[in-house]
């Protein structure tokens, strides 16, 4: 499938309360259907960045997933997100990747923000992600993630869509901007960020920045900062190999070895 249309949701999320964010964004995907392939959601998408691991996390077989695959099937479409999630008795920051073919896709969030104290509520995840979907490889990851570039680099490009699923706050906007366009060019492939807008339960502000990069750096969706939105984006598998094929850093790249 030479090209896919993503969309990307920039919205506020109601604090601590799932039932509310599930109805809303059931509202959202309805506009979707028949409009797009992936629908990307921001970090945490049900709940917010809340710390309170311990009543709010669920297992892959609760509501909010199994809601979700019901809407993957209903409505046609992949939808990808975090959300808290508890396993062997610990919790987790998961992102998920589920399609209406019935897959699913979990990554546990590596880099944990320690200034937040997330690090205290939640367990890190230990492999990354990259899944296969319509002949695309994709890699997700969370948030906090988009400042290691190592841990998102695209060895003989083994990836053609990066993800970024997150809650980024106002004051560290200029750092969002900055590191999401640097991943394309760095890793030499599309790159989608998706924010969150409103204020959480900390009083922390939101406002969005949510964009997907082509390989050459270029915007080529966002929405305004400060309000809600979705917007749809398609990409192409063939302009990204040529560009790679004429212009093959990726065959230059230090080699990465994580334990």
């Amino acid at each position: 499938m030479d090209s896919i249309r993503i969309s990307i949701v920039q919205t506020d999320i109601v604090w601590e309360n799932k039932q509310e964010n599930l109805r809303l964004l059931h509202k959202k995907l309805q506009s979707l259907c028949g409009t797009t392939e992936i629908v990307v959601l921001p970090e945490m998408f049900s709940t917010g960045f809340s710390m309170q691991s311990k009543t709010l996390a669920e297992p892959n077989s609760g509501e909010t997933i199994t809601t979700l695959k019901l809407w993957t099937r209903q409505f046609r479409i992949a939808i990808c997100g975090s959300y808290i999630a508890t396993d062997n008795g610990l919790f987790y920051n998961r992102a998920f990747f589920l399609t209406p073919e019935g897959e699913e896709s979990y990554y546990d969030k590596r880099h944990l923000f320690r200034m937040g104290r997330e690090a205290e509520h939640f367990s890190a995840g230990t492999k990354r992600l990259i899944l296969s979907y319509l002949e695309w490889n994709i890699c997700l990851q969370v948030c906090y993630d988009l400042r290691f570039p190592v841990w998102s680099r695209n060895v003989n490009n083994e990836y053609d869509l990066l993800i970024y699923v997150a809650n980024w706050p106002i004051p560290r906007r200029p750092v969002w901007d900055t590191l999401l366009r640097a991943r394309a060019f760095e890793n030499q492939c599309y790159v989608c960020g998706v924010n969150r807008t409103g204020t959480d339960g900390y009083h922390l502000d939101y406002n969005g920045g949510s964009k997907i990069y082509s390989a050459f750096g270029e915007e080529i969706a966002s929405l305004p900062d400060g309000r809600e939105g979705i917007t749809t984006a398609t990409l192409k598998l063939s302009t990204l190999r040529q560009f790679r094929e004429k212009f093959p850093v990726w065959k230059d790249a230090d080699e990465f070895h994580l334990s």
